[in-house]
């Protein structure tokens, strides 16, 4: 992020003062295993109480980017006396003509990501609950609109779904990856797109090329390649990729989404393997198509946008656990190396 960008995000947080502490892990982390609050393999905060910020929450950001910024504590006193921030200007949704091209909408919509452009606060603005119902997620993502604050990569993809909620002919769905680089695993999500017979994918990454990919693969398979290509070009051995399901267009949907449908060890499969997997994945998603979803709920809902409630877990995400495709033996937890905050990594 720019120094310009990071201060006027700074300016409009501060402007809005009031969140609940923040955490390092998510209190809860159901079904997420090994998933935990890293950014590039170092933690990072989640506010939890929505914005205004609170003071504690505020302060609280500004050590985190004082032990994690090569100034230390001058960048913060710096932007923090200023009185003179710029002002930064809010990136305009995309709009488009009824005969846009979908791949033409697609870049339109990434640019519109980007332009937001990827948080290095160390604080994550949103707090993004994988177990919500698509509703309540698709209210996060209004709240993202409305504040044009600096996101991360799960934040991004919330915020993807939404604007393509509207492309009836572009199905979507998550697709995460786990790497190792010097001994410490690093993740990243993305929001996968199919249209057409051609796949692709949308997101927010500091790295270029791990994040928007052209809606131009015939294969996911051709489409996990070409993340993979990426990352051995930081010295990232990929580890593990996760796919979801495609998620539901109705922004009413009470269903959860379905994040990892598919569990593939890729260190572990031959690339026929894996060829073969991605394929079945690929004909599950086609299945899902066909199949209702749960009805909207037919009551008025709360406006409030904030952090919604949490809703029981729906029959259909029950059902669906037991359906999901892990490849290898039983999962067997790895160990988590110890933090090491001065160790050089390699961040992605």
């Amino acid at each position: 992020m720019s120094a310009d960008r990071t201060a006027g995000a700074v300016g409009v947080l501060r402007s809005t003062a009031g969140c609940e502490g923040v955490e390092q892990r998510e209190e809860e982390q159901e079904d997420e295993g090994d998933e935990d609050m890293r950014d590039g393999g170092m933690p990072f905060f989640v506010n939890r109480g929505g914005l205004p910020v609170n003071e504690d929450t505020w302060e609280r950001m500004w050590r985190h980017v004082a032990r994690i910024h090569p100034e230390g504590e001058a960048v913060g006193q710096r932007i923090r006396g200023a009185s003179d921030l710029p002002k930064i200007p809010i990136p305009s949704v995309p709009t488009y003509q009824p005969a846009t091209p979908v791949p033409h909408r697609l870049e339109a919509i990434q640019k519109y990501i980007r332009d937001l452009q990827y948080n290095h606060t160390g604080t994550q603005f949103f707090e993004i609950k994988k177990s919500r119902p698509l509703t309540a997620l698709m209210d996060i993502a209004k709240e993202m609109i409305r504040e044009s604050l600096p996101i991360k990569c799960l934040e991004a993809v919330i915020l993807g779904l939404y604007l393509t909620n509207s492309m009836a002919g572009v199905e979507r769905f998550p697709l995460s990856f786990k790497t190792q680089f010097s001994g410490n695993y690093f993740r990243h999500i993305v929001l996968g797109v199919h249209s057409g017979g051609r796949f692709g994918a949308l997101g927010i990454s500091r790295r270029e090329d791990l994040m928007f990919k052209p809606l131009e693969f015939r294969t996911l398979a051709d489409l996990i390649q070409e993340f993979e290509i990426a990352y051995r070009g930081y010295w990232h051995t990929l580890r593990k990729v996760k796919i979801g399901q495609y998620v539901s267009h109705d922004p009413h949907s009470v269903e959860q989404i379905e994040w990892k449908h598919s569990i593939l060890d890729v260190d572990k499969l031959s690339k026929d393997e894996l060829r073969r997997e991605l394929e079945r994945h690929t004909r599950d998603m086609r299945l899902k198509i066909g199949k209702a979803a749960p009805p909207s709920p037919t009551k008025d809902r709360k406006r409030d946008v904030g952090s919604p409630h949490r809703v029981p877990a729906s029959p259909l995400r029950r059902n669906s656990r037991s359906e999901r495709r892990p490849s290898g033996e039983k999962k067997v937890l790895e160990p988590k190396p110890p933090g090491d905050m001065n160790g050089y990594q390699i961040r992605v």
